[in-house]
């Protein structure tokens, strides 16, 4: 099936199952930096930007992104190098395995305003690290959304 979307804000027409994992998908086209962590949904590894909404890819049908705006960590970087600026400065990553999931749901909090550190923290919740300890997270995330 013909499956039409914009990734990282380029027109995209792909024959897929539409029952594929967007994960899955976004991997085949070689952009690698969206992760696999749990394969369920709760570690944010996976997070990409459906229309300025976090997902996780690993649970997302391909199918369900027909005509919507799907940002990667690799087109967010090109587009908010300064958010990955932040994550540098405030060595907000270790291993990098979450680093991308943790960016991309840094990224989409523009769309909902989160601008207090209480916010900022419930808001990156869904995204899981085991390295950092999550204040060189949170640190960077709230350098950004004060600058932005």
């Amino acid at each position: 099936m013909n499956i039409n979307f914009t990734l990282n804000g380029k027109g995209m027409e792909l024959d897929v199952d539409p029952m594929a994992l967007a994960l899955d998908v976004i991997r085949g086209l070689s952009l690698t930096g969206t992760k696999e962590g749990c394969g369920v949904g709760v570690c944010g590894a996976c997070t990409i930007m459906v229309n300025g909404s976090p997902v996780s890819s690993c649970i997302c049908l391909v199918g369900t992104l027909v005509d919507k705006d799907v940002w990667t960590i690799e087109g967010l970087a090109e587009k908010m190098p300064e958010l990955i600026d932040s994550f540098v400065e405030h060595e907000g990553m270790q291993c990098g395995i979450c680093t991308p999931g943790q960016i991309v749901a840094a990224a989409s909090i523009d769309s909902v305003g989160a601008s207090s550190p209480e916010e900022v923290k419930k808001y990156m919740a869904g995204n899981l690290c085991r390295c950092t300890g999550y204040q060189t997270i949170l640190s960077a995330v709230e350098d950004h959304v004060a600058v932005n």
